[in-house]
């Protein structure tokens, strides 16, 4: 038993009584926060800060869709060149393997599937049974649906209908390090929606911290809708949005369409636009593929990336998985970034397309 399996059967031994009662979250103080847990910066922002070379899995827009995203998850495990990132149990809940892994869950993992909430519940008990630094959740524009309820008013949506409890809970994890806006891998950085020109992520991490420290201050007060219509004037790297469905040119990391990314952008691992396939642009590729083949069996699409290779393992109709290696970043040259760039997917989207 190497020593990440050996951490991982303790820390799940600790956690199987909190898990089967749904008590996850910490109870060291009256917000469920535990110091012991907080991921400080660079750990926070970087796989680079942390010590070896552990490979980062990667996989966006769940959007409650728990089967599709296990099947993902378990994809990698089926591939002959990796170890498994997740195991799962007698009852098909997903435990972390005790491997070598950074795994991020690049936005919206709520919203639209029936499971939003058992998804969470995945996401908490990896999280809480893998080392701190090595599960990352990017905040999408669902999640802001979270943040901002009143900005972004999806109230028949999972994350319009939260308590302000629930607020304060998921603030807490944003600035317990949790959670973050962006998060540098080797070659690529992962963000949700991604932006079109170069940015740093612990410095964007950093002002999502310091919004959310004003959210949580005006949480449930007579200040809140005020505030949160303030942040994302304050914060348009952030919370921008732009045209009638908030996805245009302009908008901020969580909300810009695949469209406006320019075949120039810095090397991002996005997700947001919805394909049938990962697509890429330049050299920015987006993962989005669960949404559009959640209707038939396979598709569904996670991507591993090392120091020297970033690969999509893809689940086929009959169970097994299809390799799909991408180009490490073509470096400086813009111009030469532009010539290989694929054309983008070009499709309206309205609010209840966001």
């Amino acid at each position: 038993m190497t020593l990440f399996q050996t951490l991982t059967w303790v820390r799940q031994s600790r956690l199987k009584y909190l898990d089967n009662v749904g008590a996850i979250n910490r109870m060291s103080d009256p917000n469920g926060r535990d110091a012991s847990e907080v991921v400080e910066p660079p750990e926070r922002d970087s796989v680079k800060a942390l010590s070896g070379t552990p490979s980062v899995v990667s996989v966006s827009d769940i959007h409650g869709y728990l089967g599709e995203a296990r099947s993902a998850l378990l994809a990698v495990g089926d591939h002959d060149d990796f170890e498994p990132v997740v195991e799962a149990d007698d009852e098909d809940r997903l435990h972390w393997a005790g491997n070598d892994y950074v795994l991020v869950f690049n936005g919206d993992l709520i919203d639209r599937g029936p499971m939003s909430a058992e998804t969470l519940a995945m996401v908490r008990r990896l999280r809480e049974e893998a080392p701190p630094e090595r599960v990352r959740v990017v905040v999408g524009n669902h999640e802001m649906g979270l943040m901002l309820p009143q900005v972004v008013n999806w109230p028949d949506w999972f994350s319009g209908r939260r308590t302000v409890e629930e607020r304060v809970t998921f603030y807490n994890q944003i600035l317990d390090g949790h959670v973050v806006a962006a998060y540098e891998g080797y070659a690529f950085t992962y963000a949700h929606a991604g932006l079109p020109d170069p940015y740093d992520p612990a410095e964007l991490n950093e002002r999502l911290v310091e919004a959310t420290e004003t959210m949580l201050g005006s949480a449930g007060s007579d200040r809140d809708v005020r505030v949160q219509t303030e942040l994302v004037k304050e914060y348009p790297d952030l919370f921008g949005v732009a045209g009638p469905s908030g996805r245009g040119e302009g908008a901020g990391i969580c909300w810009l369409d695949f469209e406006h990314i320019p075949g120039d952008a810095p090397p991002q691992i996005v997700g947001h636009t919805r394909h049938r396939i990962p697509e890429r642009k330049g050299d920015v590729v987006c993962q989005n593929v669960i949404r559009d083949n959640k209707d038939s069996p396979g598709g569904e699409t996670v991507f591993v990336e090392t120091p020297d290779r970033l690969v999509g393992i893809t689940r086929l109709e009959h169970g097994g998985v299809q390799e799909l290696e991408f180009r490490q970043p073509s470096g400086p040259s813009k111009a030469a970034t532009t010539e290989e760039a694929a054309p983008g997917e070009d499709v309206g989207f309205d609010w209840e397309d966001a």
